[in-house]
């Protein structure tokens, strides 16, 4: 079963779910070698006022399943499932845009893991984190 274009599109539209709409995320490119997304700060803290690191983890487990989702068409398992994310805060962000990248580390015919960089508005490495997907047939 292949999901179309346009179904990926709309899976992943505003933020890929409720809980990426209530976060802000937008992702802005997305192929199964390269995903982008954003997300505010604002709205996003812990209660020092940084960016909190589940909101990290959050914008990664999002890039990285639409990779998988993207990656797993390819082998007839168009679904995918979080099982695994990990990541480490190198540095706050008090305000602005993050931007995360996702590329792959692995894509196998039953689990893809890709690596997410995510960045503030200056450039400066936030976070980096892992996740592996399952990916299933339907």
């Amino acid at each position: 079963m292949d999901i179309a274009a346009e179904s990926i599109r709309d899976l992943f539209s505003g933020g890929g779910g409720e809980l990426g709409k209530r976060m802000g995320i937008e992702i802005t490119e997305a192929s199964a070698e390269r995903i982008v997304g954003t997300m505010p700060v604002e709205g996003n803290t812990q209660p020092y006022g940084l960016l909190h690191g589940g909101a990290s983890c959050v914008l990664a487990e999002t890039l990285g399943s639409v990779g998988a989702v993207l990656h797993g068409q390819t082998v007839d398992r168009p679904f995918a499932v979080g099982v695994d994310i990990n990541a480490t805060h190198h540095r706050g962000a008090r305000s602005g845009i993050v931007t995360g990248v996702a590329t792959p580390v692995h894509r196998g015919r039953t689990m893809a893991t890709y690596e997410v960089v995510i960045t503030d508005d200056s450039g400066e490495r936030v976070c980096t984190a892992r996740i592996t997907c399952l990916l299933r047939g339907a």
